[in-house]
């Protein structure tokens, strides 16, 4: 199996296929995709969404969609984790937290390597239409972070110490992708048990988030 992967460093759905693939231990082409090119992910699947997989020669839009292509050995079981209400409620979780992560976080990434003068310029633009200046967002990063650290609280009660399981699952994939944006933001820390956690999954996942540019 080929696999080239189209993504972004920052995206969590992007960030989930590259753990599920190292977790699988499955080799992939890493394509980092300019934030403002429009025309390769148009090109390839007719819309403007990462992450993208092209997998023997066919592209695939869809992160679980990809890792259960990719996980042809059903190791992280996805059609039985996927279903029920366990999902249902994290997937919930993750929606939720998403919010107040976004507005921490999106306003540092755009100064990572990721990000060029006009990619970062279009990112800003578009996501403050939707969010509001990056300026008022840091201004009121407390407020965010309190919120957060409410649920990350309820979070870490629920580590086991994976996700409600003593065994790791696509669950803690889903949870490390959606989080690990945070270690970007500066001076934010995550409750110790929570860090580890996330460090375990890291392990795990044999994961490098910047491995694109700094590796």
């Amino acid at each position: 199996m080929k696999i080239k992967l189209y993504h972004y460093v920052h995206c969590p759905f992007c960030l989930r296929v590259r753990m599920a693939l190292g977790y699988l231990n499955i080799p992939f082409e890493s394509v980092v995709v300019p934030y403002d090119d429009e025309k390769t992910p148009i090109e390839l699947t007719g819309k403007k969404m990462l992450p993208i997989a092209v997998i023997d020669g066919v592209a695939h839009n869809e992160s679980l969609d990809i890792i259960a292509l990719a996980d042809q050995n059903d190791r992280l079981k996805l059609p039985k984790m996927l279903q029920g209400r366990t999902f249902l409620e994290l997937n919930s979780l993750l929606n939720q937290w998403g919010e107040n992560v976004h507005n921490l976080a999106m306003p540092y990434w755009i100064w990572t390597p990721e990000f060029t003068p006009t990619s970062r310029q279009y990112f800003q633009h578009k996501k403050e239409a939707k969010r509001g200046p990056f300026k008022e967002l840091v201004k009121n990063k407390e407020e965010f972070e309190e919120k957060l650290n409410r649920d990350l609280e309820h979070l870490s009660k629920s580590l086991t110490p994976f996700y409600q399981s003593n065994e790791f699952s696509i669950y803690d994939i889903l949870i490390a992708s959606h989080l690990w944006g945070l270690y970007v933001v500066p001076e934010y820390r995550f409750p110790e048990k929570l860090h580890d956690y996330l460090q375990n999954v890291k392990a795990s996942c044999h994961f490098d988030y910047h491995k694109d540019f700094w590796c």
